[in-house]
């Protein structure tokens, strides 16, 4: 319940948090605020605390320059802390995460006169595993013949990677570094610091006999503390698919803020998607045999743990004869289209789509196989860890603790695998019933260093029951936000992708900015459209250069690779030097330099696909000109967005409306969004695709813009 005490709280505190900054009250912001407010007052929580009923959840558009770190903060906290929940902010970006860690926060502790402590939060993976690293520097080769098994590729130990590991270890031991991937100076390469770092099954806990010295537990320990956590996305969902509570506090407990909302339903899709490669697979079922053989070797085994032991080689065989039949059905019923799709800007690789997430019988009925096979393997692994687990809680164990250390992590991560094949396989047994949202099952072609291989896939194709059961039901409350959670100014898609309670409050609040006056929308006179790509490349290649002024900042967003090289590479010399084009070097680096050319007086212009369109701040001077080549539609060989689209159509609706339009409508406010970063910037828009004057869906793209001045030619 919203107590007076608490609404003089967060009134003061905005009230001071303005007064000392020297800023005036935004409607927008204060808008927010209040509705954040009442969504949290009007819980009715039990007698211990728990929440009553299916309210708690709020949904909230927040235009650019609403300042919502700040709304969200300065209502959240007093409520959390009055019920005595935990704040947990999650954001979809590591900049958007930092901001708010070592700038917005602080700076709402120093101003708002609130009294509340935070710390960031990150999983197992950010942090060094001391055991892992200790046991490559001593035992070399032999170790690392051993991390094939944790299922991923691992780079070879060579003179370069060896120094690493020994300057992490001597820079940890010395306290330089505190075992924080984010904070080591250099760049680790993902194959180098998968080495040695670990998860959930692998890790021994409090067992370790690097428990006292664990960067990860340390870290643990300070977000139990603290009144604001601060996290990602991938975190919570991780958390919240061990129950709730593994990692973060527990959902009942917790008040969840998710900046960057509307990237929730598309992480947890991924999050919740299975796959696995046929013949990798089946070289690594070869693999842990050989890895028992020596774990019977080497460690003197009780007699129940030998029993389970001895029969996992016959479970690992049975899967492996199983698995290799898959691999010639696959190859008799998938047809692959080997269509060149480089030019997408997407990392393509050949696909084959079940339709509607249909599987052929004889497929199906193999699956049913091998999901056997690999629920045996697993639990067989399970009873193997489980007994190894105990022994290094049992100081009269005849397992030597050292042993089942070093042990417990190598069956740990046999263990996750060969279940998640277990799953993968499970979801290929039957088809879905009609009357429910089917799930996409694919295959997908690779080429690992010449070897040749199948990848199965399923995967959900909207993820509202997952978020319901894992989160929406669980969790006291939360509060979803960010600048485009409607689509056509509707909040239908977001509804549909997440899943939201039907109690949930959902609201609109302005920004700002007076999009009419900084902002021109430009559409020019052009003698084609973007389906004809041949013609559509050529007019650009002679528009860019009348319309980019070599003085000042520009932005111009591609959807196609190709077409962003071929147009590069035809343009006058004098132009393409200004040009920083996405592919030759990380984005980071692109948009420093960018940045340096334009404070040293001169004038610059990123070429850049997606990735430029969401998440780049460019304010002032540093872009006063976004060009956009034409509707960023979605590339259609998503096999998850296929499904979708044909699960849809299945049900007597468009797909068209439902689907493309919507997307291509949030991806070009985001994009036109890249102009506008603060209330004092301007410039314009031109956007090279006459489509939206001439088709029928051209006015509802147009009307989901906000309303800047518009130039149509």
């Amino acid at each position: 319940m919203l107590t007076d005490e608490i609404k003089k709280t967060i009134q003061e505190s905005y009230s001071k948090f303005l007064d000392s900054k020297g800023h005036t009250a935004r409607y927008g912001q204060k808008l927010m605020i209040a509705e954040i407010a009442k969504a949290l007052g009007n819980i009715k929580p039990d007698d211990e605390g728990m929440r009553l009923g299916d309210g708690g959840v709020a949904v909230i558009e927040a235009g650019t320059g609403t300042g919502k770190t700040v709304a969200y903060s300065l209502a959240a906290i007093p409520v959390a802390k009055a019920l005595g929940k935990k704040l947990v902010i999650s954001t979809g970006t590591i900049a958007l995460q930092e901001q708010i860690v070592f700038k917005d926060l602080p700076d709402i502790l120093r101003h708002s006169g609130l009294a509340f402590s935070f710390a960031l939060a990150k999983g197992r993976g950010r942090y060094i595993c001391l055991s892992k690293l200790d046991s490559l520097l001593q035992e070399g080769l032999q170790f690392q013949s051993h991390l094939e098994l944790f299922g991923a590729e691992v780079p070879q130990l060579d003179e370069k990677n060896t120094a690493l590991y020994e300057s992490l270890l001597d820079s940890f031991g010395r306290g330089e570094w505190d075992g924080d991937r984010d904070n080591w100076p250099q760049t680790i390469e993902d194959q180098t610091w998968r080495t040695v770092t670990t998860d959930h099954a692998q890790c021994t806990g409090r067992r370790c006999a690097n428990i006292s010295q664990c960067s990860f537990f340390k870290a643990r320990e300070d977000i139990h503390k603290v009144d604001v956590i601060v996290t990602n996305h991938d975190l919570v969902l991780s958390d919240l698919a061990l129950g709730g509570g593994a990692i973060l506090p527990a959902p009942k407990d917790t008040i969840y803020i998710f900046d960057e909302g509307h990237h929730l339903p598309d992480k947890a899709l991924n999050h919740f998607a299975q796959f696995s490669r046929v013949q990798s697979t089946a070289r690594w079922l070869d693999q842990c045999k050989k890895v028992l053989e020596n774990f019977t070797e080497q460690v003197d085994l009780t007699s129940s743990l030998k029993h389970y032991v001895q029969q996992v080689p016959a479970a690992l065989e049975e899967a492996k004869t199983y698995l290799s039949a898959a691999y010639p059905l696959i190859e008799s019923l998938a047809h692959f289209d080997n269509k060149d799709r480089s030019d997408t800007g997407y990392d393509y690789r050949p696909t084959f789509r079940f339709e509607l997430g249909c599987v052929p019988e004889p497929l199906a009925g193999l699956a049913t196989e091998i999901s056997k096979c690999f629920t045996r393997v697993t639990v067989l692994l399970e009873q193997v860890s489980d007994e190894l687990e105990e022994a290094m809680d049992d100081e009269h164990s005849s397992i030597d603790k050292y042993d089942a250390e070093n042990w417990f992590p190598l069956m740990g991560a046999m263990k996750t695998r060969a279940d998640g094949n277990r799953a993968l396989w499970s979801l290929y047994r039957k088809n879905d019933d009609p009357a429910t949202v089917p799930l996409a099952r694919w295959v997908t072609l690779v080429d690992f260093n010449g070897v040749i291989d199948f990848e199965v896939s399923c995967s959900p194709i909207l993820a509202a029951n997952a978020l319901q059961e894992s989160l929406w039901e669980k969790c006291f409350a939360a509060i979803v936000t960010s600048a485009t959670m409607t689509a056509l100014g509707k909040f239908e898609r977001f509804i549909m992708r997440a899943g939201t309670p039907e109690a949930t409050s959902y609201h609109i609040v302005p920004s700002p900015f007076d999009y009419a006056k900084a902002g021109t929308l430009v559409i020019p006179a052009m003698k084609c459209d973007p389906t004809d790509a041949a013609a559509h490349t050529e007019a650009l290649i002679d528009y860019l250069p009348e319309i980019i002024d070599a003085a000042e900042g520009t932005l111009v967003l591609f959807s196609s690779r190709r077409q962003m090289w071929n147009v590069f590479e035809a343009l006058p010399s004098e132009l393409r030097d200004i040009i920083i084009i996405q592919g030759d070097k990380p984005k980071q680096e692109m948009l420093k330099e960018h940045r340096q050319k334009i404070d040293g007086g001169g004038g610059s212009v990123l070429f850049g696909l997606a990735s430029f369109a969401e998440g780049v701040d460019l304010p002032g001077r540093y872009c006063t000109h976004v060009i956009i080549a034409k509707i960023p539609f979605a590339v259609p060989d998503d096999p998850v967005d296929a499904t979708l689209s044909d699960w849809i159509e299945a049900n007597g609706r468009n797909s068209f409306m439902e689907i493309a339009i919507p997307d291509a409508a949030i991806k070009l406010v985001q994009a036109s969004g890249r102009l506008l970063r603060n209330e004092s910037d301007s410039g314009k828009i031109t956007l090279l695709d006459r489509r939206v004057i001439t088709k029928r869906y051209g006015k509802m793209l147009l009307d989901a813009l906000p309303p800047y001045k518009r130039e149509v030619a």
